[in-house]
């Protein structure tokens, strides 16, 4: 247990498994110094805590690693930066920790944090500085930087009427693998397919690639969907004073992967491609006259706006999605 250490020797633990900090000045002084090539940068912060964000212990008998932890919290960072159209640079890591944490549980974080920097494609991100605290429930805050590189920042403000709706990445996986999460059903005896569903949950693949790519292709609106495909398209579509309408039949593709999921659980599984976020894919907005870049869809397109922010194929819906502070 943590309560065996102290905070020194915890660190010794953690840091040599994140590797090398590419800045200035890494850990070890009381902050880092990292570059700024493009003189502007782009910075984030998400945390995750304990029976709020995730679980130790599902109803389904699925244990939450320290490895998933660590991995959620980078992945929902870097989407972050990445929805902003920049590369991430740096990460700064905050862990309060209950005193009868296992150690092994921390070391264990610390590589899946090294593991989602690394497997995500984050190439120019490390781990540079945090800070380590006690506390009654586990909480991970993490704090996360970019780079434009030379490029305008993609913000939620730019979509224009006529342009197309796209997204990158996957929609409703992560929301069906929470259902299943927190179902009776045993995931370690569950499908294969069943069980990558809940891996989704526990270990978010943000398209890293495509928030540079959409930016450079000339979008005029980016966002990460974070709480919900139809609940980010109103947020967007208020930010630039217009209508989001999607297209039920373009989001087809999206639904069939989660049809064993929803016959498993009596869910409708368009719920979780309008309502489920936390797979962290790309909200965009392209001119129509644009080609597409690679890894993005067309799922609806920008109009005048009207009497609700964001529709399915032209008529309001009821609001789905995920607000932390919401019913």
């Amino acid at each position: 247990m943590i309560n065996d250490l102290d905070e020194g020797s915890l660190l010794e633990r953690i840091f040599p498994r994140l590797g090398p900090a590419n800045v200035p000045v890494g850990p070890g002084d009381d902050a880092a110094v990292i570059d700024a090539p493009d003189a502007r940068t782009v910075i984030s912060i998400d945390t995750l805590v304990q029976d709020q964000d995730f679980r130790l212990e599902w109803p389904s008998g699925y244990r939450t690693t320290g490895y998933d932890v660590g991995w959620k919290s980078v992945a929902q960072n870097l989407s972050d930066i990445n929805a902003m159209g920049a590369v991430p640079t740096s990460l700064v890591i905050s862990l309060t920790l209950p005193g009868s944490t296992p150690v092994a549980w921390v070391e264990d974080l610390a590589d899946g944090v090294a593991a989602a920097i690394r497997k995500l494609g984050a190439d120019r991100c490390s781990v540079v500085g945090g800070d380590l605290g006690r506390g009654d429930a586990l909480v991970v805050t993490a704090a996360v930087t970019g780079d434009l590189e030379g490029r305008f920042p993609v913000l939620r403000s730019g979509a224009r009427p006529g342009d197309i709706v796209a997204v990158a990445g996957t929609l409703g996986k992560a929301a069906a693998g929470l259902c299943l999460l927190d179902s009776k059903h045993p995931i370690a005896e569950a499908r294969a397919s069943l069980q990558a569903l809940a891996n989704i949950q526990s270990r978010p693949e943000p398209p890293l690639h495509a928030g540079p790519a959409a930016a450079k292709a000339g979008a005029t609106a980016m966002m990460d969907i974070s709480d919900g495909l139809l609940r980010d398209a109103a947020r967007l579509a208020r930010a630039s004073a217009v209508s989001v309408d999607l297209f039920a039949a373009a989001l087809q593709d999206f639904v069939e992967p989660l049809g064993e999921a929803a016959a498993l659980l009596g869910a409708d599984p368009m719920e979780w491609v309008l309502g489920g976020g936390e797979d962290h894919g790309l909200l965009c907005t392209f001119p129509a006259a644009e080609a597409l870049p690679d890894g993005f869809v067309a799922v609806g397109a920008v109009r005048e706006s009207g009497s609700a922010p964001a529709t399915l194929d032209g008529a309001a819906v009821q609001a789905i999605g995920w607000d932390h502070f919401g019913g």
